[in-house]
């Protein structure tokens, strides 16, 4: 896998649209995935090895992008599954420092001849709806972990996304509980422990389609929301289908054995092959 721009070939490609995915269910080719990965907080080498290991053995054709502008109508028609793991800002002007957790800049001689960091939301309307399109067609969206943060910029996004960021606690220590084992994505999955961060999101569906949930055991909660929170659900959308899980922002969380697991039929439900 490398991250690449689609070429003109893989355009032409997927000129069928949408309507390919049958195709490639009946002649047995390999699916198309196209992953949007890496923001300012979120490096996008790790995402990449992560999704290394979630992807093998799979059967699918993965192409990673950074380029916000990938996530558009012309280029999600040669794909049968959008995935992203990032979250709606970018720094048009820059930033020191390569995060939000390390500040580089102290100790500069020339600090102010850099201006503060200001974050601007990338998502343009015309984008949410091609995503609209792409899964009311019969196609997969996978959100995964920070990606709930781009539907606070878009109405539409969110509806697909099935809700939106509320904010996180540092890195610790917490269970993920399965709540519905009784769905293909998690029959088979037990409960597991990740040092991640424990994403908190307010969710707009009906309950029902609610997979996980996320505990921190040792009592610690965040701000006023408790020490539980929503960590996974799945649903149909239209003719396609939906799935957000927030586990994400380290390598090691990803790599869970229980949620790689879970991760590679997450896939195949969104690919309609379980």
């Amino acid at each position: 896998m490398i991250i690449r721009k689609p070429s003109r070939r893989d355009l032409l490609r997927g000129a069928a649209g949408s309507a390919a995915a049958g195709a490639y269910a009946q002649t047995g080719n390999r699916r198309r995935a196209l992953a949007l990965i890496g923001d300012r907080y979120h490096n996008s080498d790790y995402i990449r090895v992560a999704l290394n290991q979630v992807f093998d053995g799979l059967n699918i054709s993965l192409d990673l992008t950074i380029d916000c502008d990938q996530l558009s109508k012309n280029v999600l028609k040669n794909y049968q599954l959008f995935l992203c793991l990032r979250d709606g800002m970018i720094w048009p002007k820059g930033y020191l420092g390569p995060d939000a957790y390390t500040h580089y800049e102290q100790g500069l001689e020339n600090r102010g001849d850099f201006p503060d960091p200001k974050p601007v939301m990338w998502l343009k309307d015309e984008q949410a709806v091609a995503l609209k399109e792409f899964v009311t067609e019969g196609n997969g969206f996978y959100s995964l972990h920070n990606n709930s943060h781009v539907s606070l910029s878009s109405k539409t996004y969110r509806d697909v996304q099935g809700g939106a960021y509320i904010g996180h606690p540092t890195l610790r220590p917490f269970k993920v509980h399965v709540v519905n084992s009784s769905h293909p994505i998690t029959q088979g999955i037990q409960d597991f422990m990740v040092n991640d961060e424990q994403h908190y999101v307010e969710y707009d569906k009906d309950r029902k389609h609610i997979l996980l949930e996320a505990e921190n055991v040792d009592g610690l909660t965040f701000d006023k929301h408790g020490t539980k929170s929503i960590a996974g659900w799945a649903y149909d959308y239209g003719r396609g289908r939906v799935v957000f899980t927030s586990v994400g922002h380290t390598i090691h969380a990803l790599w869970t054995p229980e949620y790689v697991k879970l991760q590679k039929r997450a896939i195949r439900w969104l690919l309609k092959e379980i």
